[in-house]
């Protein structure tokens, strides 16, 4: 197998989670880009059919589903019609997540338990699904934040403890299925990209940040999509428990 070779995903099919917008829509066209099928979840099921062309676009099959990650018996819906289309889950990429900037005196039970129950419970619950039918040789890829290592001057303790608390996860996940279920399981911490996220900070705050980041820009979806794909594939396959920051070397300032 050639190095090239090593990133094709043909005959896999993965999952991606929020996939109806954002970074979820980048990660799905990735995906089959590198040859994967892609099963699509998300709350809002009629923007997945945008997703659907995507990947469709590169000869691979797509199938949306309705799904709210927080519900754990909508994550198990999830997998069981992804095993139903296709008879087998490869790849999980947990991508679904909500942020707030709330001051910690000012944030209600409700506010801090939402981003929870979707960041990190979700996370679990799909994972726990996926590694009920994965085959060895399987990944697990947890969309967590650079939040989850460093701060950014805003008002995000749910979030940000909800992004720490999947780096951990990541770690236990991938020491109980390694040898037991060859399967790996690692995290990605994002730093500035474009989505809608991004889209509701106040005007020229990243302009400000953009201080703290060495590379000076913010990202390109497809540089993370790159770095997804890479730990779905056969070229991460000595990868395991680890949280690869892309963030333009913003954790390191």
């Amino acid at each position: 197998m050639t190095v090239l070779e090593r990133f094709s995903l043909s005959g896999r099919v993965a999952i991606v989670t929020g996939a109806s917008s954002g970074l979820g829509v980048a990660f799905a066209k990735g995906l089959a880009e590198a040859g994967a099928d892609v099963v699509l979840g998300a709350r809002r099921v009629d923007r997945l059919e945008e997703t659907r062309k995507l990947v469709e676009a590169e000869d691979r099959r797509a199938l949306c589903v309705a799904t709210d990650v927080a519900r754990q018996p909508d994550c198990q819906a999830l997998v069981d019609a992804a095993m139903a289309e296709f008879g087998r889950v490869d790849v999980l990429v947990n991508n679904a997540g909500i942020g707030t900037a709330v001051p910690a005196t000012r944030e209600t039970v409700e506010e801090f338990t939402q981003v929870i129950d979707v960041n990190l419970n979700g996370c679990y619950w799909m994972a726990q699904a996926c590694g009920r039918v994965m085959q060895p040789g399987s990944s697990i890829i947890n969309i967590s934040s650079i939040l989850g290592l460093t701060t950014a001057r805003l008002p995000q303790a749910a979030y940000a403890a909800s992004k720490a608390g999947l780096i951990g996860l990541t770690r236990d996940l991938a020491q109980q299925w390694g040898g037991r279920k060859g399967i790996r399981v690692n995290s990605v911490a994002p730093g500035f990209f474009e989505s809608e996220m991004t889209d509701q900070y106040k005007p020229g705050y990243l302009e400000q940040m953009m201080e703290r980041i060495p590379l000076g820009r913010k990202g390109d979806p497809e540089e993370l999509a790159a770095a997804v794909v890479f730990l779905a594939s056969a070229a991460g396959g000595y990868v395991t428990g680890q949280t690869i920051a892309v963030d333009g070397g913003i954790t390191v300032t």
